[in-house]
């Protein structure tokens, strides 16, 4: 069976990742882990920090994906730019 994005396992557990494989490990735990569309979401990681920006449909999915992104193994803190999408404030 293929998908289009590839599944978060705990084989992706190891601490020691370099940048782009960590931001690629918060996105594909943000996918799979929270009940969020993350399909406009970037991520990007500088050492332990990661950067969120992009959009999600709700206030409440800005908190979400910070703390899933917070949770991920490797990760020591979340700087997050999320915005919601215009027209999709509310729900």
């Amino acid at each position: 069976m293929s998908s289009e994005h590839p599944t978060y396992s705990h084989k992706d557990d190891d601490p020691h990742l370099t940048d782009d494989d960590l931001a690629q490990k918060v996105l594909r735990f943000l996918r799979y882990a929270s009940f969020i569309d993350a399909s406009d979401i970037d991520v990007i990681a500088l050492g332990n920090m990661v950067v969120l920006s992009g959009t999600v449909a709700r206030e409440a999915d800005i908190a979400c994906a910070g703390e899933a992104a917070a949770s991920v193994i490797g990760v020591q803190s979340v700087e997050n730019r999320l915005r919601t999408r215009p027209g999709e404030a509310e729900g």
